[in-house]
């Protein structure tokens, strides 16, 4: 099987590995090569072929324009890395003591959404957005999931909706014991859609996709380990150590070999995952979405991302 097409190429990565500026939503952000990147949602370092990349944007690492836009970045680099040789494998963790990563920015997306009717823009046109935005996402986590080298979730706390999508992008989760899972989307009228539901499908059985689903219910990172999901379970605080053992013990191993592996381990189902993009684009347009959106954005609850 092919690898995905690298969003990077788009940018016009250049011939000695370098990323053009990244466009974010605070303005333009250079990238730079896979040694060092600071940027508002996340920031990687190279150090003995592990690029350590880590998650800080406050409070709960949402998922919206200027996190994407980084991430895609993340992608350009790390591929001129594995192809210089220099990148052998990747870590990918949360700064926020809150958690990994609560899913897709909702408050941003129903900001633009009421902002575009507002100025009344048509309903054809909102979507076309809507659509835009998730290809985007589900080239970048493709990428990700396709990588040259192997990669490694370090995760605690939160780790939800469209956060739970990408730490399943990586070739193995570590988890500490504080990690719980889940897949609320269903409380927005919606179902994942950056690509959760068949990466899980490859990994574990349709049951306990079926049960976190169709209930919303949170999965321990025990029970996550019992089932497979997770390959390391750890003490609280303890992922990023465990993971960085075991990015170093990827990197001993020949390039070219850990590239054959993956391919013939790790399929990306992309069927699946374009029907997940097609649903996710149709169910958006009910009122049911703005509605759920609406109460979201408007609520005090400390945690509103909980089922």
């Amino acid at each position: 099987m092919e690898e995905p097409r690298n969003p990077g190429v788009d940018r016009g990565l250049t011939s000695d590995g370098e990323s053009p500026p990244a466009s974010t939503a605070g303005g333009t952000t250079t990238v730079g090569t896979a040694g060092a990147f600071r940027g508002e949602a996340l920031s990687w370092e190279l150090a003995g072929g592990v690029l350590e990349v880590t998650l800080h944007r406050a409070p709960a690492n949402e998922i919206g324009t200027t996190t994407l836009a980084e991430l895609e970045g993340l992608v350009a680099a790390l591929y001129a890395g594995a192809e210089r040789g220099t990148v052998r494998a990747m870590i990918l963790h949360s700064a926020v003591a809150g958690g990994f990563c609560a899913g897709a920015d909702l408050r941003e997306l129903y900001a633009g959404i009421t902002a575009r009717r507002a100025a009344g823009d048509a309903e054809a046109a909102i979507e076309a957005e809507v659509r835009g935005f998730i290809d985007r996402i589900h080239a970048t986590f493709d990428a990700l999931d396709q990588a040259p080298v192997t990669t490694v979730a370090a995760v605690h706390g939160v780790v939800f909706g469209g956060g739970f999508e990408l730490a399943l992008c990586c070739d193995l989760v570590v988890a500490d014991k504080s990690a719980r899972f889940a897949f609320p989307e269903l409380r927005l009228g919606l179902v994942p859609g950056f690509g959760g539901i068949p990466r899980l499908r490859r990994d574990v059985g349709n049951a306990v996709i079926r049960d976190l689903l169709l209930t919303g219910r949170t999965l321990s990172a025990t029970r996550a380990h019992e089932l497979g999901l997770v390959s390391q379970l750890v003490a609280r605080g303890e992922a990023l150590n465990v993971a960085r053992h075991v990015a170093a013990q990827a990197c001993r191993f020949d390039a070219d070999v850990t590239r054959a592996a993956k391919r013939f381990i790790k399929p990306l189902p992309a069927g699946e995952l374009a029907r997940e993009k097609d649903l996710f684009c149709a169910l958006f347009t009910s009122p049911v979405v703005s509605e759920a959106l609406r109460r979201f954005t408007e609520s005090h609850d400390a945690r509103p991302y909980l089922p």
